[in-house]
């Protein structure tokens, strides 16, 4: 399933996206409490749907694809509706450095012993569609394309084996980046959390459709030119390794985000640099994901 939250009426709702439709998901639950007798409960509102609600949701997904004729009143088109960030507020959004290979090499650095961690604030995830604004007081403004993981059963001490039971599904973050003011400052939460540093999205993908989210290719393109282009597998701590080491020191909640790393092709190590101008447009497209796309102002 792919998952979005978007706004109808003024009015924020969770729907499934298929092809150039999103069938609402409250809508849905309705039409399938009546056509089966059962009373299924489901709120228009993602964080509620990830906690409660993961096995409802593929039950009425599963009785809906069998005829899609019956579901029609949940159907609006794709262009009729606006798409939201499909997590606003998560509680966490914890990101992991150098932890491609490949960007390790770029920056002739030795690949990290354990899984470096940074985080970015909530307050600054956008939408796909909606815009980079660069801040007056940073002149290297990176891109950084990344698989995150969001969970959806929370935990802590969470074991390598048991961990992906924690996840909900996957999207796309575009760790967006002021290096001046992340190497001026040593640490680097500052330089990550401007307004609008993490667009993300546009669909939550559910993990039973991603069968090796070691396996998929991600690339990142500024005005069309290729810049980043690489794949999951060559992700040095894989995404089991990276939730067990984190629950160890904190419990994680449904909702939480793991910013999973970048590949190489960030601006900041080309030659010569690259850093993101106003009127850019940034592309990131994962597999079997989708693409988030953002101008820059």
């Amino acid at each position: 399933m792919k998952l979005v939250t978007f706004q109808e009426n003024n009015e924020e709702k969770v729907g499934v996206l298929k092809n150039d439709s999103v069938y609402t998901l409250s809508k849905l639950v309705e039409l399938y409490n009546v056509s089966n007798n059962e009373s299924v409960l489901m709120e228009d509102n993602m964080l509620s749907v990830i906690k409660n609600n993961d096995r409802d949701i593929a039950k009425v997904w599963d009785w809906a694809q069998s005829d899609f004729g019956q579901v029609s009143a949940a159907e609006s088109s794709k262009n009729e509706v606006k798409i939201s960030a499909p997590i606003s507020n998560p509680g966490k959004v914890v990101c992991v450095g150098n932890n491609y290979m490949d960007h390790c090499i770029e920056q002739n650095v030795e690949p990290p012993k354990k899984p470096m961690i940074f985080s970015k604030w909530p307050s600054c995830i956008i939408a796909n569609g909606e815009e980079i604004k660069l801040p007056k007081d940073s002149e290297q403004v990176d891109y950084e394309a990344e698989l995150a993981v969001i969970i959806g059963k929370g935990g802590k001490n969470i074991s390598e084996e048991d961990a992906l039971d924690h996840v909900f599904g996957y999207t796309i973050i575009n760790d967006v980046s002021a290096r001046d003011i992340q190497f001026e400052d040593v640490q680097w939460v500052r330089g990550k959390s401007y307004d609008t540093f993490a667009p993300l999205g546009p669909v939550i993908v559910t993990k039973d459709e991603i069968e090796d989210p070691h396996n998929l290719d991600i690339k990142l393109e500024v005005n069309g030119k290729a810049l980043q282009d690489s794949n999951t597998k060559n992700l040095i701590f894989k995404i089991p390794n990276i939730i067990s080491y984190l629950s160890k020191g904190f419990t994680f909640e449904a909702g939480d985000i793991i910013a999973t790393g970048t590949p190489h092709g960030v601006g900041v190590f080309r030659d010569p640099q690259v850093f993101l101008q106003s009127g850019d447009t940034c592309k990131i497209e994962i597999e079997s994901i989708g693409t988030l796309e953002n101008k820059v102002k």
